[in-house]
């Protein structure tokens, strides 16, 4: 996903309520460092980058994404071409799925297992919805490195595409997800990417989030229950794409939204990836 190689998946940063079973396996997969915030985009020295990084800075708050915090833009880097990238292949798959929708003749195979999956979930409504979403996508695929099944470090991959292979890693589950949660009718404007970094492995992982009823739940390939972002713990969200597009996280959490682990300041995240060369 970034630019060097590290597991798609945490050793366990979910927290789920007592008694719950994930009723999923953990995954290996292959993900990168963060590309977008690499010396490439941003010259190297804490104050340039800060520098860099305020100039994405919005005018005015915006929505509060999952885990109580704000983000702001990004400009350039390799996230951000994958997604664009992704994008295209997306809107390629949507007219596949509007002509299956029309009674097309030519509809193929995986187009109909990702609009049963679309239409159970529509028949709900709520968490519920979402629940189906989560559930569906998980069983329809397998998981499977990037680097076992297409030979390359990372590849995006719009839902059609992995269902072909039946095969995919954390974020071809979680853009699967998005494109399905909004395909079931939830409002775009309430469906999120995320990438986030385990604070205790550093091993990145995608998931899918939904809002409801004000809260917003996390859809990750490795449960089939979902998990409020309060739920999470020892996880430091890092991107989240959006209507708007890629955003880079930013500053502490809204005042009472306790969240997550405290995101690092700017000087201190440096370390973590802005130059991480390996």
């Amino acid at each position: 996903m970034f630019g060097r190689a590290v597991v798609c998946g945490f050793a366990a940063w979910i927290v789920l309520a007592p008694g719950v079973s994930s009723g999923e396996p953990g995954i290996i997969a292959t993900t990168a460092r963060p590309a977008a915030v690499t010396a490439a985009a941003i010259p190297s020295g804490d104050d340039k980058q800060m520098a860099a990084l305020e100039q994405g800075a919005p005018a005015a708050p915006s929505v509060v994404q999952p885990f109580g915090r704000d983000a702001v833009p990004l400009r350039t880097g390799e996230i951000l071409e994958k997604w664009r990238g992704v994008q295209a292949d997306i809107s390629a798959e949507n007219e596949i799925l509007a002509r299956c929708r029309a009674g097309s003749v030519h509809c193929p195979t995986v187009a109909r297992q990702f609009l049963a999956i679309v239409d159970a979930a529509a028949a709900h409504s709520g968490r519920a919805r979402i629940r189906m979403i989560n559930r569906g996508i998980n069983l329809a695929i397998r998981p499977m490195s990037d680097l076992e099944q297409w030979g390359v470090d990372d590849r995006w991959s719009a839902p059609l595409d992995t269902l072909t292979t039946g095969r995919g890693d954390c974020e071809d589950y979680a853009i699967a997800k998005y494109v399905a949660l909004i395909a079931a009718g939830l409002d775009p404007a309430d469906v999120r990417l995320v990438i986030l970094r385990d604070l205790v492995s550093g091993e990145d992982h995608a998931v899918a989030a939904a809002r409801a009823d004000g809260d917003w739940l996390i859809l990750d390939n490795r449960n089939r229950a979902l998990i409020e972002d309060a739920g999470v713990h020892n996880a430091q969200p890092l991107f989240v794409i959006d209507p708007e597009g890629v955003k880079i996280y930013w500053g502490p959490a809204e005042p009472g939204a306790q969240r997550v682990s405290a995101l690092p300041p700017v000087h201190a995240r440096r370390a973590a990836y802005f130059d991480s060369a390996s």
